[in-house]
């Protein structure tokens, strides 16, 4: 079945010029971005094509991409490829490392991923299961093989890592438990590959960013009063990539972690308990 492709949203980049330097110095001269149809990934596309990084777009939607990497290439004078896959699959995520072995990837911003919500056990299994494959499996399969790809780059470029968390990820979530969990996986994956790839000259950066304006909302069932937009994010991330290890961007995901961390885990878990209350059917 086609269906009409969004409007694509017009985002200005806002890196420093020396942050940019920066980024495209350190982590060019190919970044590859999986979500970017949309939300963080599309903002991070947005930002890294205005530092001269050429980009390998990744997501679902092929009208979308496409309208992006032409914008993009246009605007900024950079090489753009684009994979339309879904990462729930096995020969998708293939799809992903065979063109990424093609190219001279020194970034990956894996940004793909969705939510489901709701009573855990009334829930559709089959939908659980796909977003583990793709928050987990499939970050991991990447993972994996762009380091191995990184380590063998040369030796005065640096790579990086940039993995999307979320602020959901440090306790448990009522009516969200099997999309908190993936993101705790992926922040304590993070965390472990952080240090195990500092050698090879890898960077390695956990993003854990609080409510979103994007579709991610809609997917999961969501209804989401107060938000940060996804540039903000983008930015936060790619400020911070190669100099800490979890960045929570933006004011929203600073006082949010700010209002839990000084209580208990178990008590962190009842009050998402009551917000998801709030934000699900």
């Amino acid at each position: 079945m086609m269906t009409r492709p969004l409007p694509t949203p017009r985002l200005t980049p806002r890196l420093t010029p020396r942050l940019t330097t920066r980024v495209a110095r350190d982590y060019g001269p190919w970044a590859l971005v999986t979500g970017a149809s949309d939300g963080i990934g599309r903002a991070c596309a947005v930002e890294l094509a205005a530092a001269g990084v050429n980009l390998i777009l990744v997501a679902r939607r092929a009208a979308l991409l496409n309208e992006l990497a032409d914008d993009l290439a246009n605007r900024h004078a950079i090489k753009c490829a684009v994979v339309a896959a879904d990462l729930a699959q096995p020969d998708g995520v293939a799809a992903v490392l065979a063109i990424a072995a093609a190219h001279d990837v020194g970034l990956a911003v894996l940004a793909a991923g969705f939510g489901t919500s709701g009573n855990f056990i009334d829930g559709d299994v089959a939908a659980e299961l796909a977003m583990i494959d793709v928050n987990c499996r499939a970050v991991v399969a990447i993972t994996h093989a762009l380091a191995r790809q990184m380590r063998a780059r040369r030796a005065n470029r640096r790579s990086g890592l940039i993995l999307l968390s979320s602020l959901v990820g440090f306790q448990g979530v009522p009516r969200a438990a099997a999309y908190a969990a993936t993101k705790g996986f992926v922040q304590v994956l993070a965390e472990g590959l952080r240090l195990e790839l500092a050698p090879h000259g890898i960077d390695v950066l956990a993003v854990a960013p609080g409510p979103i304006t994007s579709g991610f909302a809609a997917r999961a069932g969501m209804t989401m009063g107060l938000a940060q937009t996804p540039d903000v994010v983008a930015r936060g991330a790619l400020a911070a990539l190669g100099r800490i290890g979890t960045v929570r961007p933006g004011w929203l995901s600073k006082g949010l972690e700010a209002a839990l961390l000084l209580l208990p885990r178990v008590w962190r878990t009842r009050m998402m308990q009551q917000v998801m209350a709030g934000m699900t059917k």
